[in-house]
């Protein structure tokens, strides 16, 4: 049997973090660190299961976000992955979904870092790079992130605030990869 759940951080068993976080490892062969697994805390987690195995993950965290001289809410997606065994098979495109129905409906604005590998998954929904580009509040101030430009892919929520595409975007601080 298939289930989804989608479930926030604080409602977690431990049983739950501990098959998140090994499924995430395995799936991002061993390029999933401490600090991605601090990011994808704190909001809403996705996960599928099949037979009581877990097999895909991905969270909705809120990050604000900066854009001309307007305070963003943005729905930013972390950790999505499915066990191997399972891909191609739809689970990606069902975490998402569920992903893209909390951030149109809570959120101001979306937002993802995509591995190349995934970029086509995710733009084919829809999902796009920001003309303007991409920046990161720093300790030392506002900073851009032209590195992030391209792997950078945001959506747009309709009726949302009015933006202007072709000024940049700027991230909160966070330890480990800003995007």
């Amino acid at each position: 049997m298939t289930v989804l759940r989608t479930v926030h951080t604080a409602d977690l068993t431990a049983s739950d973090r501990t098959r998140i976080r090994a499924m995430l490892d395995d799936a991002f062969d061993g390029g999933f660190d401490d600090h991605d697994w601090d990011h994808a805390l704190g909001g809403q987690h996705i996960m599928i299961s099949v037979d009581g195995t877990l097999i895909a993950h991905g969270s909705v965290i809120q990050r604000q976000f900066m854009h001309r001289d307007t305070s963003l809410r943005c729905g930013y997606v972390e950790a999505v992955a499915v066990h191997r065994a399972h891909r191609g098979r739809g689970f990606g495109a069902a975490v998402m979904t569920e992903a893209e129905r909390l951030i149109d409906h809570g959120y101001a604005l979306g937002a993802l870092s995509a591995s190349r590998a995934a970029l086509g998954l995710y733009q084919g929904r829809g999902w796009h790079t920001w003309p303007g580009g991409t920046a990161a509040f720093t300790p030392s101030g506002v900073v851009r992130t032209p590195d992030e430009d391209d792997s950078t892919l945001f959506r747009r929520i309709l009726g949302g605030a009015s933006l202007d595409e072709f000024a940049p975007v700027v991230c909160d601080w966070r330890d480990g990869d800003l995007w």
